[in-house]
């Protein structure tokens, strides 16, 4: 299980004396905590998953931030913790396999204009989470569905 994993990195991060690693494994165990405690759920993979992913795209946005505002030293700590965060996620997907999965789900679903934009992203969502950039996806499926 993927939440077993992190906790064996966050020993072996202890361990090896990791302080900037650790800090952010146990950020990502605190999230999954959180949610089992407010769901009343254990965290699957699937789920923890959404939680990684979410994660990251908190980082992207605190990243673009912090370079707005010429901080470099804390976009900097943001980048490293994405990458730390990347560990767990399942690999990217190449923007050839994007394409061809948007083309797929926008066939699957018989959309047609933007209005059925829902359609196509409630088909890709499962299959790209945490292998694509959700936001990225989206703005690429607007531009095929306006032809």
């Amino acid at each position: 299980m993927l939440t077993q994993r992190i906790r064996d990195d966050m020993k072996a991060a202890m361990k090896g004396g990791e302080k900037r690693r650790l800090g952010i494994i146990r950020l990502i165990l605190a999230a999954i905590k959180q949610r089992e405690v407010d769901e009343r759920v254990e965290m699957d993979d699937q789920q923890t998953l959404l939680i990684l992913d979410k994660m990251v795209k908190q980082r992207r946005d605190s990243i673009e931030q912090f370079e707005k505002a010429d901080r470099n030293d804390l976009a900097e700590q943001e980048a490293y913790e994405i990458e730390v965060l990347k560990d767990y996620l399942p690999e990217a997907l190449s923007d050839d396999e994007i394409t061809a999965l948007i083309a797929e789900a926008i066939t699957a679903s018989g959309a047609e204009s933007i209005r059925d934009i829902g359609k196509v992203m409630g088909q890709l969502k499962p299959k790209m989470q945490g292998r694509a950039d959700m936001g990225a996806v989206s703005a690429q499926v607007k531009q095929q569905l306006n032809g």
